[in-house]
């Protein structure tokens, strides 16, 4: 399974583009050093359906852990490693490479277990252990799962520590991307207006005030400023009626096989059905889901589901990933929405993702919408921005999504459409979007 148990991972495992090495004081800058701050562990700690998904997974499959060895891999707080022991496994070693460490051991003592949970503080690719595992443990999943490139560190473990017929927690992952319909992209069309007013207002000022002419740079702002508002992935929990059309896997990854080449980048083709009549296609929003399913020679007595698709009560603080299109789709129902769909590394950091998309929407009357290709980047918004409404019902303001009527607004939002649960401008992995070419003459 890779190299030897005394080696460390090559140089290029842990990175995305290229083959450069990383370097380890700027990714711990860019990347580590949140994680040893409770804050930041308690918020995963926080997490209902990630702790009873990991929780339920190893008690109720401890025949995977009684009397094993056990790897957790990104240890952070420990409570992994801490359940492991509490199954029964005879030996934990917990490696984290952050000063979380130290609390780690503190709670792994605080529960009983330091005599078994060991904390090892470093670099998953550098620490040697004295022994192969029977099982690695570790939750690895980013923001649409594979932001952050920690599961390169995890595949660097299987192949160095795991034995031949060791079991990985978890054991497969998917992702999965579907069009939504959506307020929030003319909600960030008109954040890029008013900052472009700000802006406008700026130039004046500084003219009229101080003689320099900065209307050279508009261009240039607005192109940044489009970026940040339209260009950018969205972190969101969506209502699942905001769907309108059939969810796709896009990537399968077996833990106990991938290998760091398979996932720098995700390519897909695919094509979605819409089954919501008369309303806009403004997105499409991407999640991914995790199984506990053992190995084929041991396989778990209860296979557990982690899943960060849209729901209305079992939001996870991953979310789903949104990538605006620009401009929305009017769709029906019997429409088909075909996208190709490209992620791959950030060459300036290998733990965040670039997107691209090219799509076209295939009418049910048989005709054909032009392509839109990431080529052609946006470069203006459009100028009708629809109407926002500040909504009695929510918190939030929120935004009409078909604005034909007051009317409709309300009764979509009385179903939780259009609702902006936890807009936090989280924006985590930057994207190309597109513009509608001419049609072919």
């Amino acid at each position: 399974m890779g190299s030897t148990a005394n080696g460390s991972c090559a140089p290029t495992e842990g990175v995305a583009a290229a083959g450069a090495t990383v370097d380890k004081e700027v990714d711990f800058a860019n990347y580590f050093c949140t994680y040893a701050f409770l804050y930041h562990q308690k918020e995963m700690l926080a997490d209902r359906v990630r702790m009873d998904a990991y929780f339920n997974a190893v008690f109720q499959n401890k025949h995977h852990f009684k009397g094993k060895v056990v790897l957790d891999v990104g240890t952070g707080s420990g409570i992994l490693a801490i359940w492991c022991a509490q199954a029964g496994a005879r030996r934990v070693y917990a490696v984290e490479a952050t000063n979380m460490a130290v609390h780690a051991r503190e709670l792994a003592k605080g529960n009983d277990v330091g005599d078994i949970v060991e904390v090892i503080q470093g670099s998953m690719e550098e620490v040697v252990l004295p022994e192969k595992v029977d099982v690695i443990i570790s939750e690895w999943m980013g923001y649409f799962l594979l932001r952050e490139s920690m599961f390169d560190s995890v595949i660097c473990a299987r192949d160095r520590w795991l034995k031949p017929d060791g079991v990985m927690y978890p054991s497969h992952a998917q992702m999965w991307m579907a069009p939504i319909r959506s307020g929030i992209g003319e909600k960030k069309e008109n954040d890029l207006e008013s900052a472009m007013s700000d802006w406008n207002n700026f130039v004046e000022d500084t003219e009229s005030y101080y003689g320099v002419n900065m209307n050279v740079l508009t261009k240039q702002f607005r192109e940044e400023h489009e970026k940040y508002y339209l260009k950018t992935s969205l972190w969101c929990n969506l209502h699942p009626e905001q769907i309108v059309g059939a969810p796709v896997v896009i990537k399968q990854i077996d833990c106990l096989t991938a290998t760091v080449d398979e996932i720098r980048t995700v390519s897909s083709k695919f094509s979605s059905s819409i089954y919501v009549d008369r309303t806009r296609l403004s997105a499409l929003a991407g999640w991914f889901d995790v199984h506990f399913r053992g190995n084929p020679q041991n396989p778990a007595l209860n296979e557990i589901e982690l899943t960060t698709a849209p729901s209305v009560e079992n939001s996870t603080h991953w979310g789903q990933q949104v990538f605006l299109l620009q401009p929305a789709l009017r769709v029906n129902e019997g429409d088909v929405f075909e996208t190709s769909f490209s992620m791959h590394r950030s060459k300036e950091n290998h733990r965040l993702m670039n997107v691209d998309l090219t799509y076209e929407l295939k009418l049910a009357s048989g005709n054909q919408v032009p392509p839109c290709s990431s080529k052609t980047v946006a470069s203006t918004v459009k100028a009708a921005l629809l109407r926002s409404i500040e909504c009695e019902m929510c918190v939030h303001a929120c935004i009409c999504l078909d604005c034909e009527c007051l009317l409709e607004c309300e009764q979509l939002l009385s179903k939780g459409e259009g609702i902006l649960a936890g807009d936090q401008a989280a924006r985590k992995i930057a994207y190309h979007t597109v513009k509608p070419q001419a049609a072919a003459s």
